[in-house]
This record gives C-alpha cells, sequence and structure tokens, in this order.
C-alpha cells in the first residue's frame, strides 16, 4: 500500500526480491524472548514465525514505505519493521568481509569484485570434475576473522584463501605502489600454490557419407620406438594419464578421412582410401600433465575425448594478491628467509606489504583483523569482524598484553640483512590473503616477428594469435611532439607493413610491374614505398569510384 498516492499494488511477478524482518506493533517487536527459546529448543522453525504472523517478507517497493529499525532499542511509536540482524543488509559476497564498517566504502566495492576471481576450493567433488577451466587452491586455510555471513553460506567449508603473516613495513623499493614482498621459505612451503586444470575436446565425428573419424596409433621409428612428438600417446593413440606434455606434443592422434565431404558413392557406405592427420596438439611454453582422459557420447551419438591437463603453479613476479579490503598488489620481489626481519620469536613475516597502503585507503578494517586474527591465534580461538558488531579492539588489546604482546600489535622486528634491529616497532599479525586468477604467466607476451593479417598484411592481434603489440594514436602523438620523425617511420611502416608500390608521375594512379595501365607506359612509373594499409585505402577506395591520385613532390622537384 502507498499512503501518499492513496493506491494499492500487487506485483505478483516471478522472482520479485523479499527481504524478512520482523513485525512491529505499536511500538514493540513480535518477537519475544520466548520465541527465541522455543527456537534454540528446535520447538519452532522459521516457517511458524512467518504462519504466525511474526515475521513477514518485504520487497524492495513495500521497503519505501517502512520505518525499519537496525536494533530494538532504536524502535520508535513510528517503526513498522526490526532487522533480524543488520549484517543481512550486506548480501553473500560484501558479507564475508571482516569488519566492513570501518573501511571506505569503494573498498568493500573492490573486494566484492575481487572475492569472485580468489582461487581456492569450489566443492566437494572438485577433483573428479573436468571443467573447461578450473583454479585450485592447494594448501587454503580457514580464515582465523570470521563474519557470521561465512558461515551461513559455508565460505568456512570452501575457502578462497590463505592466513598470511604481514608485516606493514617498507622493505627495499619493490614494494612502492601497492606491491608485496614475499618470503621464498613460504613458498616453498606451499603459500599461494594453485592448480591449473583445461579440459581439451576431440569429437570422433560419424559422417553423411559412412565415414568416420579414427584414434590411430603413435607413428614409430624403424626401431619400432614411438616418434617424440607422439611420446605421450599410449599404444590407443590417446595420453597416458601422468605423463607430461610439452609445447607440440600430440595427445590424442586423430585422423580424419580424406573423402568426409564426398557425398557422390551414393545408399552405400563410402570406403575410406586415405587418412589425414588431424591431431589434438598441446600448445603452452610451460608443460603440463594429463590428469584425467575421458571417453564419452554426446547427445547425437558422436564420440568424445576429453583430456584435462593440470598445471601446478607457485607465486612468481607479478602474480595478484589481494586481501579482503579491497588492497590488491603484485607481487613484486621473492625474498629469502635469511634477508627477512624476524621478531624475537623468530617469526619471518610470510608478506610484507608497504604503510603507504593505508593513509589515503582507509582500510581500518584490515588493521583490526590484523589486530583480532593476532588474538585469536594466541588464545587458540576464532575471531568474529561481523558487519556493525563483531570483535572490539580493546578486548583484542587486553588478549594481546595477556599473552605478552604489545597493546598496538606491533612487534620489536630484527632486520636479516644486517643483524642490527629496526629502529622502530613494527605493525606484524596473520591476514587472510586470496590469490587471484590474475597470474602473469597467462598475460605475458612479447614478439619479435610473427604472423600477419592477409587483407591488412599488419601483425596480427591478441596474445593468442602470437600479435604484435600496437603503437596507438596516443603514443604516435608523443613521438610527434618528440620530433622523433625516424622512430615515426620505423614503428608505423618499416617494422609493421611497408610494400614497395608503382605509381605513375603523370595521371598518379598506382602502376604494376614499371608499367602504367592508363597512361599506356611506364616512362614516368617510380617506385614508392608507404603503408600496405594505405595502398589498401586507396584501392577501396576505388572500388566506390573514388579515384584518389598520388602526387609525388620529391619525384617533381
Amino acid at each position: 500500500m502507498n499512503a501518499d498516492q492513496q493506491t494499492v499494488n500487487i506485483a505478483t511477478d516471478g522472482g520479485r526480491i523479499c527481504r524478512p524482518m520482523i513485525i512491529v506493533t505499536n511500538g514493540d517487536s513480535m518477537v519475544k524472548t520466548h520465541h527465541i527459546e522455543k527456537l534454540k529448543a528446535g520447538e519452532l522453525s522459521f516457517d511458524d514465525f512467518l504462519s504466525q504472523g511474526l515475521i513477514e517478507y518485504l520487497d524492495c517497493n513495500e521497503e519505501n514505505d517502512s520505518f525499519i529499525a537496525l536494533y530494538e532499542e532504536d524502535i520508535d511509536s513510528y517503526t513498522t519493521h526490526l532487522e533480524i540482524e543488520p549484517f543481512t543488509l550486506l548480501g553473500a559476497v560484501a558479507g564475508l568481509i571482516p569488519y566492513p564498517h570501518h573501511n571506505q566504502s569503494p573498498r568493500n566495492t573492490y573486494q566484492c569484485a575481487m572475492g569472485k576471481q580468489a582461487i581456492g576450493v569450489i566443492a566437494y567433488n572438485q577433483l573428479h570434475r573436468i571443467d573447461t577451466l578450473l583454479y585450485l587452491m592447494v594448501y587454503p586455510h580457514h580464515p582465523m576473522v570470521r563474519t557470521k555471513t561465512i558461515e551461513l553460506v559455508g565460505y568456512d567449508k570452501l575457502p578462497a584463501g590463505q592466513n598470511a603473516t604481514v608485516a606493514v613495513m617498507s622493505y627495499s623499493g619493490y614494494d612502492i605502489e601497492d606491491a608485496l614482498i614475499l618470503n621464498k621459505a613460504s613458498l616453498d612451503r606451499g603459500f599461494g600454490r594453485c592448480q591449473v586444470f583445461r579440459k581439451a575436446t576431440a569429437m570422433i565425428k560419424r559422417y553423411p557419407n559412412g565415414t568416420y573419424d579414427r584414434i590411430a596409433d603413435p607413428p614409430r621409428d624403424p626401431e619400432g620406438q614411438v616418434l617424440e612428438k607422439w611420446k605421450p600417446c599410449d599404444d590407443g593413440g590417446v595420453a597416458d594419464v601422468g605423463m607430461k606434455v610439452y609445447n607440440g606434443n600430440v595427445y590424442i592422434n586423430k585422423q580424419s578421412p580424406s573423402n568426409a565431404n564426398d557425398n557422390s558413392v551414393g545408399a552405400g557406405a563410402a570406403t575410406v582410401t586415405s587418412w589425414a592427420n588431424t591431431p589434438m596438439t598441446y600448445r603452452g611454453t610451460v608443460p603440463s600433465y594429463i590428469d584425467k582422459v575421458m571417453v564419452t557420447d554426446t547427445e547425437s551419438d558422436q564420440t568424445l575425448v576429453k583430456v584435462l591437463l593440470r598445471q601446478t603453479r607457485r607465486p612468481e613476479l607479478g602474480d595478484k594478491f589481494s586481501s579482503r579490503h579491497g588492497q590488491k598488489g603484485v607481487c613484486g620481489l621473492i625474498v629469502q628467509q635469511e634477508d627477512m626481519p624476524f621478531n624475537d620469536r623468530g617469526t619471518c613475516p610470510d608478506i610484507i606489504m608497504n604503510p603507504h597502503g593505508f593513509p589515503s585507503r582507509m582500510t581500518v578494517g584490515k588493521m583490526l583483523e590484523l589486530l583480532s586474527g593476532k588474538a585469536g591465534v594466541l588464545r587458540g580461538t576464532v575471531e568474529y569482524g561481523t558487519a556493525f558488531g563483531g570483535s572490539k579492539a580493546v578486548e583484542m588489546s587486553k588478549i594481546l598484553i595477556e599473552h605478552g604482546y604489545s597493546y598496538l600489535g606491533k612487534d620489536y622486528l630484527t632486520s636479516g640483512i644486517t643483524g642490527q634491529p629496526l629502529e622502530h616497532y613494527v605493525f606484524m599479525g596473520p591476514i587472510y590473503y586470496q590469490k587471484l586468477k590474475h597470474m602473469v604467466l597467462d598475460k605475458m607476451h612479447a614478439r619479435a616477428r610473427g604472423p600477419r593479417a592477409v587483407l591488412t598484411r599488419q601483425p596480427t592481434e591478441g596474445r593468442s594469435r602470437d600479435g604484435g603489440l600496437r603503437l596507438g594514436e596516443m603514443e604516435r602523438d608523443c613521438l610527434i611532439a618528440h620530433g622523433a620523425s625516424q622512430l615515426l617511420l620505423e614503428r608505423l611502416m618499416l617494422s609493421s607493413d611497408s610494400f614497395e608500390l608503382d605509381v605513375c608521375q603523370d595521371c598518379g594512379f598506382m602502376g604494376y610491374n614499371g608499367w602504367c595501365v592508363r597512361c599506356k607506359n611506364g616512362n614516368s612509373v617510380t617506385k614508392i614505398t608507404i603503408p600496405y594499409a594505405c595502398k589498401l585505402l586507396f584501392q577501396e577506395l576505388m572500388a566506390m569510384n573514388i579515384a584518389p591520385r598520388l602526387v609525388l613532390e620529391d619525384a617533381i622537384k
């Protein structure tokens, strides 16, 4: 009901998003203490609360005309509903953030995006699946600082991250601009290690003329040994589980009939005259292992061979990490443990983070997570950072004092390089870090020479096609501003698509083989070097009845 417009709106569309609220009548909550006790005892269920009129679902239209209190003490004479719990204002993704009410709001938004990119555990059957692309963390941890949402959605059962001991300090110059320093010994022990699974599929087709594809035995040399390219394949023509495949190796030795598209035979099945090799070949600079092989049939009764390829990756320079507070950064340096700072108990940090990441970002929730996590580790409990609540900083600090640590969570550190104590106490403790799917191995790309596009004769585009790196308009403008004319010529023409063109000085049209078709002679034909894309543009304009002429100033002079 809309009191202002005096209307009754009935929204019965499917998919209407609603939220449960406790009904408030005459300034008093309908849910009493005895209701909660019966719920705990199992005498009442959530459905009973709905049927008894204690709780109702509101949609966004009804919320506009409701006065909702966050806490029971906030109820006044105008209040119509009470939140069951304030943290239910946040969704499942935002609810994973500890102490979100202490962070600048854009940081929480960033974490909502990055939390979906974190590598972790996806399901209990994850090792029995064949997904197109699957990232798995090798040693996932439960977060030391949880929220109630984490327990409700089961994130603690299928986590996506690891508890890292983080020291907030500057170390070398490789930690500027949010870069992280990682401890090599931690990486050796499995910190940030992940597995990447990729699926490759080969269809064994049956053709209308009765022919079909086949999987052939791998070819052998005169001594009977399988050729190097087909080394991973067994006698059946498919790679064995556990075999290591390198770039160029065949892992499914598929062959297709050369007369597959020949339908001239009539009713009888065509006989295969010869076979053409159409193998599945591994493409990748880093070798993989064959994890699974599955042979199955599709709905159209075609045979399908699926191969799951596995890579195990440890963190390297350029891999992306993130805490749960929108503080993302790449690995800037991997340091030997002997060179890392250590406290008086001999503990070395797993990660060193630059302190300049805090002032402008205002992610106080990250500091509180470190404090609560440190207290939880010492006391042997899991602490909570639920939105609008959670463990209090004062209580966490008291626990630190009880166990002989600083009230502020700071430690006395000794430099691993000089052996001298550091000048200041360092804020150090556990923070839950996520390894994100953006790894430098998947993005690294360089090219000196390579394939070109057929139409424009310019280098192809994209990493997958071994393409070139484009010098764009703005980069070109910078070179013009510097007056680097020879560099412009080299980048935009010589290294891209330079082309020698015959041009007639009299008529300005393009010639061919030293001959001008328009003037019917070759006396005034000269050669110039222009980009092939320019020549292509002229020809496309001529196809539309626009005839551009080339006026050669140097030749005229």
